[in-house]
């Protein structure tokens, strides 16, 4: 029954990703079709309009029945092309909210509506082509927000890759299957060989081992494992063979938790406003009331003729939204997002960029975000003074491992052009470190408790060794033939990129803040040597993003920069997600924004994109529409007393000039490419 149950629940998480998944594509490849058919319809609109032909001297273009054809290629292009629209301004007055799709709506059904009664009732101006460009122009923008939607919804897929394609699930002493994870069940026995991913969350029954959980814990160093320890689901086996009871399975494994609190926090977090939406509203509000006021004005109050007040009051409400706020934010998004990836900053949310501005604290993940993420020899300590010969002997031994400790000595040893001559005899004692023989002599390189198990004395240093494990240095003992030799400090070394992040933020007043599964001591020590203004440590990955939360319950504006899986779900619950590019894939797919380069500095180029955009924005919305402070007024016939009316042709000559103006200063935002550090 409990396999069913698992079962049962994991394939409903699978339906459910695969519904929002399949959600976003479907609409994306919606506007995407309607885009590209309403383009194609409205070239001819374009050559049959009387407006574009007087302009462009095209009257020959015109045939019998030409009206009729605009009416029909017209009518596509707003009943079909503009459902969208509709639908989203329904759901927009439902709520009590007059956004953007509300004012695309009015003035295009205004328009067209009008436009209907000059074909076939009465005589005036059409607007079919300026109804026709509005909604091919918006079909476009929306065509790049589903589609980058749709590619920022894809970290719950990362998250199930980290569970391997088979468990060695063992029948019997002498029987081991081959099975998926998905057929464990509690209480089941798996084998865990070298090197090979845990299946699911257990406890060891047997064996012994080091396990990088790195990628889940924060913990930059591998943990020893021993019977009775705690396995979680996706970590990666050392050197040596285990074998655990399955403890939990489904959605109750730690994966499967993280996977549940990502999918939370990508649906409560909060949707910013966006500034066109703000200037719609206020715009919807003046449309309807000048354009209401301009036919009521004109036909009861001053006895104008019918189609007259009517073509003033639609020629107001058309031009209160013009094309070049559709323009106004996605050309600046573009240009400014192109600009950001020259600059390896892959921005994957279009109002990313202009919300990072409002940021206030920024929370750094430790572990291959602060930190390189390995571990790097900090000293040498001989006991004879022969850093040299100690480090030469321990790169001998550790040349045969792949061991994250093992990688940092030989490491060092090669920095410093140490010659080391091969190892014999090479063995991994999981946990605790290695063995082998070099030029005859029996070595031994671990921690205490191999020195322990080899009847090494290391009491008489022990002051020694506390020294360097109290900044939060993992060290290693050498012995040679169960003489104590002295010992190496290791540490996650701090990138110095890192400390030109943080001092550049500081110095723009941004809190700054580190979170790290890692232990109190180490975090500490990483915090003191970056000046942070605060740190959180031995954070477990369910807490990361109530950490987060937290911090936004104060009022905080909080931006996350993570590279790991256990980052996920706080990245997720940030106002702004940014992923370290060479991090895990599940972080990159949770996050807003990618830092490509793996450049930690990058976050202070990301905030001078951000201000650009921003200002750009706010100038593209005045130009987009300042002009109606102007030109709302003469629509609606205030000068007509001295013979002045702005005739529908040449409102729309205005909208053109209006588009341009913001086209172009959009592309003044090249010029930003001068302040990037």
């Amino acid at each position: 029954m409990q396999h069913e149950n698992n079962n049962e629940s994991s394939e409903k998480q699978n339906h459910n990703k695969a519904n929002g998944k399949n959600h976003h594509a479907m609409m994306e490849k919606d506007f995407k079709k309607r885009f590209w058919i309403c383009l194609i319809i409205t070239v001819p609109v374009l050559f049959l309009s009387p407006t574009i032909q007087k302009w462009f001297n095209l009257q020959n273009l015109t045939f019998p029945g030409s009206d009729y054809v605009l009416f029909g290629l017209s009518s596509i292009i707003v009943i079909w092309g503009g459902i969208p629209f509709y639908k989203g301004a329904f759901k927009a007055i439902k709520d009590f909210n007059l956004d953007m799709m509300v004012l695309v709506s009015v003035a295009i059904l205004s328009g067209y509506f009008f436009s209907i009664g000059a074909t076939f009732f009465f005589q005036a101006v059409d607007f079919y082509w300026e109804i026709s460009t509005l909604a091919v122009f918006l079909l476009f923008g929306h065509w790049m927000e589903m589609k980058s939607v749709r590619k920022a919804g894809g970290a719950l897929e990362e998250l199930a890759k980290l569970i391997p394609d088979t468990a060695h699930l063992v029948k019997d002493e002498d029987q081991i299957e081959d099975v998926s994870p998905d057929e464990l069940e509690v209480d089941d026995i798996v084998l865990i060989r070298p090197a090979e991913k845990v299946p699911i969350d257990g406890k060891v029954t047997s064996g012994e081992s080091s396990v990088d959980e790195s990628m889940i814990t924060g913990e930059s160093k591998p943990i020893n494992k021993t019977e009775g320890d705690e396995l979680v689901g996706g970590t990666i086996n050392g050197d040596g063979a285990l074998r655990m009871k399955v403890s939990r399975t489904g959605e109750d494994t730690a994966l499967g938790q993280i996977m549940d609190l990502v999918n939370q926090a990508q649906e409560s977090k909060p949707k910013a406003q966006k500034l066109a939406d703000r200037a719609a509203h206020w715009l919807t509000i003046i449309a309807l009331t000048v354009g209401l006021g301009t036919f009521l004005t004109w036909y009861l109050g001053l006895d104008a003729e019918f189609v007259f007040a009517l073509t003033l009051a639609i020629t107001v409400i058309v031009i209160t939204c013009p094309h070049a706020l559709g323009l106004a934010i996605p050309t600046v998004t573009s240009i400014s997002t192109t600009l950001a990836a020259k600059n390896g900053i892959m921005v994957k949310k279009p109002d990313a960029l202009q919300q990072f501005l409002n940021v206030e604290t920024i929370v750094f993940d430790k572990t291959g975000t602060l930190t390189k993420g390995n571990l790097a020899v900090q000293e040498v300590w001989s006991i004879s003074d022969n850093e040299e010969e100690l480090l030469s002997l321990a790169a001998s031994l550790e040349s045969n491992s792949e061991h994250i400790i093992a990688r940092g000595i030989v490491t060092e040893a090669e920095e410093r052009n140490i010659q080391y001559p091969q190892s014999e005899d090479f063995e991994a004692v999981p946990g605790k470190g290695a063995k082998g023989v070099v030029d005859g002599y029996k070595l031994v390189l671990g921690n205490a408790k191999l020195m322990d198990q080899e009847n090494v004395d290391i009491s008489q240093h022990k002051d020694k060794i506390d020294e360097l494990t109290s900044s939060g240095n993992t060290v290693v003992m050498m012995a040679k033939d169960g003489e104590f030799l002295g010992a190496i400090a290791l540490a996650d070394q701090i990138r110095q990129e890192s400390k030109v992040a943080v001092k550049g933020l500081k110095e723009a007043d941004i809190q700054v803040i580190m979170l790290t599964g890692d232990n109190e001591k180490t975090a500490s020590a990483i915090a003191d040597e970056l000046d942070l203004d605060d740190f959180f440590a031995e954070v477990l990955p369910e807490d990361k993003s109530s950490k987060i939360k937290d911090l936004q319950d104060e009022g905080h504006i909080v931006a996350m920069v993570g590279d790991g899986v256990n980052d996920a779900p706080a990245l997720a619950q940030a106002d702004i997600g940014i992923a370290i590019g060479a991090g895990t894939d599940v972080a990159v797919e949770s996050a807003e924004i990618v830092l490509v380069k793996d450049n930690p500095k990058d976050i202070i180029n990301l905030k001078i994109f951000s201000e650009a955009t921003r200002s750009k924005m706010k100038q593209n919305i005045v130009w987009a529409t300042g002009y109606n402070a102007v030109a709302i007024p003469v629509a609606a016939g205030v000068l007509r007393p001295i013979g002045v009316t702005l005739r529908p042709e040449w409102a729309a000559l205005i909208m053109a000039a209006s588009s341009i103006i913001v086209v172009i200063n959009a592309l003044l935002l090249k010029r930003t490419q001068r302040k990037v550090v």
